[in-house]
């Protein structure tokens, strides 16, 4: 199914939604119908209908390759409410919660702009739906189980953070027929351990009973974000051996009591994310429905984050002139075996353009491979680096040639740094 998610601007209130639904369709198929690939969340192109664009902030198309038949039209406003510090036990200066109203403002876009390897953000849309499903249905939990708690893992950088945001903000669109509004809880894992003694346990039991007044709104979804979890779910036989303070297993004791106390909500689902999941209590893992390593990009995922971020340079227009890049599956058919490496194009006459094989695309590619280990997070501060450090000084528009170079420098520059800590 075609799926259609219309943003309005603040205040506006549309009067016939019907109307609006029949009008959006109608422009998806008309973008469809120009750009057949039309790649998941892209934003159509409002100018054409200035009536709606009065209207509309955007519209974004996923599963465009389902074809129109089957659409399903989310419409939905943003909330541009700066989040609230919630504190526990009257204890001001313990922040144990951020409190957003979704859909945000801040987290729009973020989903479409993340880039994993194939199915992952699919897959947990499915989950979510499934749970959902399953508790409507009235499934008895007491003969198939499901917790709705998701842990993602992996080293630094990676996006399991983002990862979790995003989808909170996108289940708040999606599910916005069933639920009026979403909220995301960002819980402050560390500030929950307190200075005096066997007051860690006390903080947690406090924060979920607040936790727990949000979700006597059934009319409300809500995200429980715990980033880090490791702090909060340390291995209880760490403390039993002495090497972890008695109070960690209060924390713990107090989380997964907690965690059990939730299932009892249908409108609420728990997002963790962990560097370190050797530190965490086995009994949290097995409450985990899902737990998802999250890796660093492999190439075709770089590449494809490179190319949003030189795209973008392009529009703004600190590359100039600029032709845009090849998708990376239409590029995947014109790559020989192995790839070339960045200096095997730039030694090729004109570097290595030719009809078949476009030159900058082919560019970008070998600067990917070339980041072989980086982070999501690494790559995208790369193309800063690259216009800071390597470039001329000029305020004039650079060569996309010239920035690839220069890109490329910046690549072997971060590897070179990663591999002298290794040393160390």
């Amino acid at each position: 199914m075609t799926i259609v998610e219309v943003a309005l601007h603040p205040g506006v209130v549309v009067g016939s939604a019907e109307a609006l639904q029949t009008d959006v369709i109608a422009l998806a198929s008309s973008a469809l119908g120009a750009m057949p690939l039309l790649r998941d969340g892209q934003s159509i192109d409002l100018s054409s209908r200035p009536d709606l664009a009065k209207h509309i902030r955007h519209v974004r198309v996923f599963d465009a390759r389902a074809g129109l038949a089957a659409v399903s039209v989310h419409v939905h406003q943003l909330f541009d409410d700066e989040p609230a510090e919630e504190a526990v036990d009257g204890d001001e200066d313990t922040v144990a919660f951020q409190l957003y109203t979704l859909p945000s403002s801040e987290f729009d876009g973020l989903w479409e702009s993340l880039i994993f390897e194939d199915g992952l953000q699919a897959q947990l849309l499915r989950y979510v739906s499934t749970a959902m499903r399953f508790s409507e249905s009235g499934v008895d939990g007491r003969l198939i189980q499901w917790n709705r708690v998701v842990l993602l893992h992996g080293p630094p950088g990676t996006g399991k953070t983002s990862l979790c945001k995003g989808l909170a903000h996108k289940l708040a669109i999606r599910m916005s027929h069933v639920y009026a509004q979403g909220h995301l809880v960002e819980v402050n894992a560390h500030s929950l351990f307190s200075k005096w003694f066997s007051e860690s346990g006390k903080l947690v039991l406090g924060m979920f009973a607040r936790i727990r007044e949000i979700l006597e709104d059934e009319g409300g979804f809500v995200c429980v974000l715990i980033d880090e979890v490791e702090s909060l779910t340390a291995a209880r036989q760490a403390a039993v051996s002495g090497s972890e303070p008695s109070d960690a297993v209060r924390v713990v004791n107090a989380l997964l009591t907690q965690l059990d106390q939730l299932r009892r909500h249908k409108n609420v689902l728990v997002l963790t994310t962990s560097n370190l999941t050797k530190c965490i209590d086995d009994a949290f893992l097995d409450r985990a429905d899902i737990k998802q390593y999250i890796g660093p990009p492999p190439v075709a995922a770089r590449y494809q984050i490179l190319q949003g971020c030189v795209t973008e340079l392009g529009r703004v227009g600190i590359l100039a002139p600029f032709e845009p890049l090849l998708d990376v599956a239409t590029l995947g058919t014109m790559l020989p075996s192995p790839p070339p490496s960045f200096e095997q194009l730039a030694a090729l006459p004109d570097g290595g353009a030719t009809s078949s094989s476009p030159r900058n695309s082919m560019a970008l590619h070998a600067v990917a491979a070339a980041c072989e280990g980086c982070s999501g997070r690494a790559l995208r501060k790369m193309p800063f680096l690259a216009h800071a450090l390597h470039t001329p000084s000029t305020e004039a528009p650079l060569p996309v040639e010239t920035y690839l170079a220069a890109l490329h420098a910046t690549a072997l520059s971060e590897r070179h740094g990663r591999e002298s800590l290794v040393v160390r």
